[in-house]
């Protein structure tokens, strides 16, 4: 096996490939490394990697270190993570992507309440990926207004739960972060919690894929029923 570089989101990766620079799938997913000492191995939808401008060579497998399993006491679980409410909550995964940064920006969610499913893909033109983190829960949060209904929303942004819930100034963006306050204040029930991004939960994989299209195919597709 080998390695070649992919783009994934903002960031040049690793991703495991055949001799030829075919990329190894399975069940439509590569293995990744952020940098060729990092032994820890993450898996990425190939539908999110993109050819990278740097290197185009392929890598022998050597030029990465053997991978090695994330120890379950430092790191949830994919299962660990809810794929439906629990009670009257909406629940959501909400997620932005940014092709360069700032760049051709977007955002995915996933929101699910009751028996209903709900999908949003939605192109935001050039930003940054914060302004789409931030922009994607702001949606999440409309929405769980509209319903009147209490939120429960998973984010791979610290930066946005930063921001928004434990007191870090805002050095930019600061009208959208007010925005987003502001909504977050009008909601009498609601939760943001943080999500490692990359490492296989479903609808946070999914919200990726939804903001990823976005800047792909540069169009919105609006809140549809799945």
């Amino acid at each position: 096996m080998s390695w070649r570089w992919m783009r994934l989101r903002n960031a040049d990766v690793l991703a495991r490939s055949n001799e030829d620079g075919d990329l190894l799938v399975d069940q439509g997913r590569v293995e990744i490394r952020y940098k060729p000492n990092d032994g820890r191995a993450y898996f990425a939808a190939v539908s999110n990697l993109e050819p990278s401008d740097r290197d185009p060579s392929v890598l022998p497998d050597s030029f990465c270190g053997p991978g090695r399993t994330v120890p379950k006491s430092a790191e949830r679980r994919a299962s660990d993570f809810p794929v439906r409410p629990s009670g009257s909550e909406v629940l959501a995964y909400a997620d932005g992507a940014c092709s360069g940064n700032p760049g051709p920006a977007g955002i995915g969610l996933v929101a699910l309440w009751g028996d209903r499913r709900r999908e949003l893909s939605e192109y935001l033109g050039e930003a940054t990926n914060n302004i789409a983190e931030l922009t994607a829960i702001l949606r999440a949060v409309d929405l769980a207004l509209e319903l009147d209904r209490p939120l429960r929303l998973y984010t791979d942004s610290r930066y946005s739960i930063g921001v928004l819930t434990l007191g870090w100034k805002a050095r930019a963006n600061k009208e959208l972060v007010a925005t987003v306050r502001h909504k977050l204040q009008e909601h009498p029930d609601v939760e943001l919690f943080h999500v490692r991004g990359h490492r296989g939960i479903p609808l946070n994989e999914r919200a990726d894929e939804l903001a990823v299209q976005a800047v792909r195919e540069r169009r919105s597709t609006g809140w549809a029923d799945a």
